[in-house]
């Protein structure tokens, strides 16, 4: 039996980054001997053990054959007969198909340590192209490297190319979708996600609502940059320096997709694109399973943050149905995020990257105002009316005093 940390593990350690979680493969070992060991048996597909310490999973060494299509359909062969190097050979990329000995030495037969000097993303074999899941993988992996320099390798990009345009994507589930968009969404330049996906042709069938987004103008005048999709990319840098929460990023992913349903003859004007917005979402998320929180969020953001933009404008009594309408009564930390998305669309416009947003100090203190009610009082003095009138009435009158406030 002969045990090496492989993987991320490996690779993490070799570009200077934490290393978080380590995955171990085991060569020479069958299931009762690892069992007799004292590793429990988990993984209904192959066989994976938990260390009885540091319950870190320790996979046997396997060989896989395709069988069906989509990402399950695969035979494995976990015979003590399989080598490292034919382990190491199924995995995606090649600074991911790299292993290392108890003593630290690094066992690299597919040139991951080469790649990673030249910072390429490049498969380690043809049987990349079995699993379709490796196109959001790599997607993935160019997002949260592409801070340090690295592309996706051209052949690598060409053979993802030909993946996307078959059918092996159709086969993959909204679960998974989700799980490698989520992961993506958490790295700094969730944009080149974006971008990747575009290049290779899978975004229009993974995403197809933020895929036509491209191509689609908008004014010049509060829009530098013009294209729909750009600008949606360049809000995904903005909210990473914002925030690290998966709904505000998500969120700020799609809040244009209604963009994508307005009239052309109209463009680049985009009037209504806000509630247009819903319909799609409904569509993104009958498809894939978005958390319940990320949904709603950008729900919000998607009718709403076009009016947080001209917020100053509005009347103490729109800027409370605002507030009612974002739950932030009940749910402050909602509009926390909703505002941070919203600024997000602010400064994701060329040349607008840095400017400030004062319109999200703004409804938070509007909120703020609207709170400062002693409400069992105010109830007391008001016994013969409903609660919720007096509650409502009390608001105003307060929003109505921090508007003159704020513009005296």
């Amino acid at each position: 039996m002969e045990i090496y940390l492989v993987g991320g593990a490996v690779r993490d350690r070799l570009l200077d980054l934490p290393v978080i979680d380590r995955d171990w493969v085991v060569v020479g070992a069958s299931p009762k001997e690892m069992v007799e060991a004292g590793y429990k048996q988990v993984g209904k597909d192959f066989p994976v053990f938990l260390h009885p310490k540091t319950n870190e999973e320790y996979a046997l060494a396997r060989l896989e054959r395709k069988i069906a299509p989509g990402h399950g359909g695969f035979d494995f062969d976990t015979a003590q007969s399989v080598t490292l190097e034919e382990d190491l050979q199924r995995r995606d990329l090649t600074i991911n198909a790299m292993a290392e000995t108890e003593s630290g030495e690094v066992i690299d037969p597919y040139g991951g340590q080469q790649d990673i000097e030249a910072r390429l993303l490049r498969h380690v074999s043809d049987a990349f192209s079995e699993d379709p899941l490796r196109v959001l993988r790599v997607a993935r992996f160019a997002a949260r490297f592409a801070s340090l320099g690295f592309k996706v390798a051209d052949e690598t990009m060409a053979l993802m190319q030909t993946m996307s345009g078959g059918g092996e994507l159709d086969t993959l589930v909204g679960e998974r979708v989700w799980q490698e968009m989520a992961l993506a969404l958490k790295a700094d330049r969730s944009d080149v996600f974006i971008q990747v996906l575009r290049d290779c042709g899978a975004l229009k069938k993974l995403l197809p609502e933020v895929d036509c987004l491209f191509g689609i103008p908008q004014p010049e005048k509060y829009h530098p940059e013009i294209d729909t999709g750009l600008h949606t990319q360049l809000c995904l840098q903005q909210v990473s320096k914002l925030s690290d929460d998966l709904a505000v990023r998500y969120a700020t992913l799609v809040h244009d997709v209604g963009k994508g349903l307005t009239p052309k003859d109209k463009w680049p004007s985009h009037i209504g694109h806000e509630t247009l917005g819903l319909r799609v979402l409904d569509d993104i998320h009958a498809r894939i399973p978005v958390p319940k929180e990320c949904a709603r969020l950008a729900e919000l953001v998607s009718e709403h943050h076009t009016k947080l933009h001209r917020v100053f404008e509005l009347r103490p009594a729109t800027v409370l149905k605002l507030l009612e309408a974002l739950d932030a009564f009940r749910r402050p930390e909602r509009l926390d995020k909703f505002l941070l998305s919203c600024e997000a669309d602010s400064r994701g416009r060329t040349g607008l990257e840095d400017r400030d947003y004062p319109q999200r100090a703004y409804l938070a203190g509007m909120l703020a105002a609207a709170n400062e009610l002693q409400i069992p009082e105010l109830l007391a003095a008001n016994r013969e009316r409903k609660p919720e009138d007096v509650i409502r009435e009390a608001r105003l009158e307060r929003l109505e005093t921090a508007v003159q406030e704020a513009r005296a």
